[in-house]
């Protein structure tokens, strides 16, 4: 690597450890496939830049952690620290989406795949070791 490109990661670290507040674990239990939507909070004086990116890329729609540390370019490691804060601050929240969400006109009664997905996954990082059952196809 040459000594521009060494200086260039230098500083990415050291703003991403800024960033930060050079804490590496968030408050909350997050995957990358933890959906965030915009709530009532705000921000709060004295947060990043990258705090303010990540709540109008929410107010759009919902995001995935893995999708705004793409959009941010930061590690996902940071991203999660600070969607940490925003959500001690109420300005993002997790959605909860309705299980079973059926309705009077006969719709599905069963739950989505994507919560089925994320139930899976929640279930693989908290017991690693357990039993790999097939899956259906």
């Amino acid at each position: 690597m040459s000594a521009q490109g060494s200086a260039a990661a230098d500083s990415a670290f050291v703003r991403t450890y800024t960033l930060t507040r050079g804490r590496t674990q968030p408050r909350h239990l997050l995957g990358l496939e933890t959906v965030l939507d915009s709530g009532p909070g705000r921000a709060g004086p004295g947060k990043a830049e990258e705090c303010e990116q990540i709540l109008a890329l929410c107010q759009e729609h919902r995001r995935s952690v893995a999708e705004l540390a793409g959009r941010l370019g930061r590690p996902v490691t940071a991203v999660k620290v600070l969607v940490s804060d925003l959500l001690d601050a109420d300005a993002l929240v997790v959605p909860v989406t309705a299980p079973y969400a059926a309705s009077d006109t006969g719709a599905d009664s069963r739950p989505s795949s994507q919560l089925l997905a994320a139930l899976s996954a929640g279930l693989r990082r908290k017991w690693p070791d357990a039993i790999a059952y097939p899956q259906a196809g």
